[in-house]
């Protein structure tokens, strides 16, 4: 069997990060770990070919050579799924899909003429994929009725990668939640009890990273890291010496609930073993609309306090927010920009919320009649044309001003680089290592060369503050450049992206939302 694994293209986005890629000299974020997953679980006699489609686009060579064509996506991918299944369709080629995305909505898959479905986790349904396969069946959907344990998963196919065309490599310690916030779907995709891999199941991964050539920042993309804490602290007292001994090959950064906060052993532990950076869903610093969404744990301490905590203890904050929330007070947006600028935190991902298939908000609103539709069908997440696929308690028109108005602000260049500066600054160094996010050298020296090029001249507006944050890094925080220059060459991304989003606004609700409000049309009901 000849099989071609494709991974679909991601639209321009908050963390696609196109423009400091460009700059960079790369293609893409990060690899995707989930269809390099299932191209460890196929037979070893299939042969195989991987594109992912963000790095270097199929040719026709290989659709002429394939049996079979294996797709995964997420719902951001939506557009360029549905066209790769059409090809495969058009090419008399069969086609398998998976991952999130056909997890949540397989009709949409099979609309569009998909012939297997390999839903839910891998581990449990490609062996039965692999089987029917082998037996000749013609079409076929795979669902798993038990959550795998993933210390049986396969290390990842990661000698199918570019390694250069990458910001960073991935590896996933564990999935699962155990919270239940009503917005996210990852309890529904994963469960809430939190699965992890063994340590030396993860330390094997990343030694084959390293025996790859790879030299750099590592993503672990747990949903929530720390959400089995007693296992996730046993793979750390295993890493730390693995780094010791490899001489600190790679730098990690990863996604974690923000009662982090309140576990310094875990927080060191996370620092010797060489992390630099935590993704933390904030949401929101209302306390009302935490309530609603059932963020419960974001309201046991203070959160501007458990940030500077975090922060003290030597990792840079990324963080989520978002708008439209049931009940939601008048200027959310502003707390939202001043709980931003309180904490420093350089890249606080501002979205609108969307209600997610088959979260627990998702039915709440069905039952609720509050899920749009359009030409009879409820609009989901990814449709172009929606701001959001459900009628919000406010209005909707007063919810975009507040989303693009907040955006706007918070990456105005001078606000953006201000914050990197004090935010580095507020990091406690580490003794040992540098928090840094790597670049190989000849690519970093690109950026950096840029950077100058960009902020410290071509830009006179910035010119100043430019050169004096870098003279106070390189006296106050010199093992910190690398993280600083990544982050000022970040903003070129934000700088565009705000411009982009504040686009796509103005075509839903018809005029600028940075200009005085327009008398705007009713939500239609359809």
């Amino acid at each position: 069997m000849k099989v071609l694994l494709l991974y679909p293209k991601f639209p321009k986005t908050f963390w696609s990060y196109d423009r400091f890629i460009e700059m960079a000299g790369l293609k893409a974020f990060i690899p995707p770990l989930g269809i390099l997953t299932v191209a460890a679980l196929l037979p070893l006699n299939w042969e195989v070919r991987f594109c992912d489609r963000n790095v270097r686009v199929e040719t026709d060579e290989d659709w002429a050579w394939c049996d079979l064509v294996i797709l995964s996506a997420m719902l951001a991918q939506k557009a360029d799924f549905h066209a790769l299944i059409r090809k495969a369709v058009q090419q008399g080629k069969k086609v398998a899909v998976g991952g999130p995305y056909p997890t949540s909505l397989p009709e949409d898959a099979l609309a569009s003429g998909a012939d297997y479905l390999v839903l839910d986790e891998g581990e449990v349904t490609v062996p039965q994929f692999v089987s029917a396969i082998a037996v000749g069946e013609e079409r076929g959907i795979f669902r798993g009725l038990e959550k795998p344990d993933v210390s049986t998963s396969p290390v990842p196919r990661f000698d199918l990668l570019d390694l250069d065309a990458y910001l960073m490599m991935s590896i996933q310690f564990s999935r699962g939640c155990p919270f239940n916030c009503e917005f996210c779907d990852i309890i529904t995709l994963y469960g809430r009890k939190p699965r992890t891999k063994e340590p030396h199941q993860a330390i094997i991964e990343l030694q084959v990273l390293y025996s790859l050539g790879w030299r750099g920042s590592v993503f672990i993309v747990d949903d929530n890291f720390i959400g089995n804490q007693r296992n996730v602290k046993r793979f750390l007292r295993e890493l730390i010496p693995w780094m010791e001994a490899h001489h600190y090959p790679f730098t990690f950064v990863t996604e974690a609930s923000v009662n982090l906060a309140d576990d310094p052993e875990l927080l060191e532990l996370m620092v010797q073993a060489g992390f630099y950076g935590v993704f933390l869903g904030i949401e929101t610093p209302d306390q009302d609309s935490l309530q609603t969404t059932r963020k419960h744990q974001n309201m046991r301490s203070p959160l501007v306090e458990a940030c500077h905590t975090i922060t003290k203890a030597g990792l840079l904050i990324y963080a989520g927010f978002i708008l439209g929330f049931d009940g939601e007070r008048e200027g959310a947006g502003d707390r939202i920009r001043a709980f931003v600028e309180e904490t420093n935190i350089p890249q606080p991902m501002l979205g609108i919320l969307q209600a997610l298939p088959n979260t627990d908000l998702w039915e709440r609103l069905k039952r609720e009649n509050r899920l749009r539709q359009s030409q009879g069908d409820l609009l989901e997440v990814g449709d172009q044309n929606t701001l959001m696929n459900f009628v919000p308690t406010r209005s909707l028109d007063e919810i975009a001003r507040d989303y693009i108005n907040t955006l706007w602000t918070l990456y105005e260049p001078s606000n953006y680089l201000k914050r990197c500066f004090q935010h580095c600054l507020a990091i406690s160094p580490n003794p040992r290592l540098a928090q840094n996010l790597h670049f190989p050298m000849k690519k970093g020296l690109r950026l950096i060369a840029q950077v100058i090029w960009i902020q410290g001249i071509r830009r006179t507006e910035l010119r100043a503050q430019f050169w004096r944050q870098l003279w106070e890094m390189i006296v106050r925080r010199p093992r910190s450049l690398n993280l600083y220059f990544g982050l000022c060459a970040a903003g070129e991304h934000f700088a565009e992206y705000r411009c982009l989003a504040r686009d796509r606004i103005m075509q839903q609700i018809g005029h600028d939302p940075l200009k005085a409000p327009q008398p705007s049309k009713p939500v239609a009901m359809v």
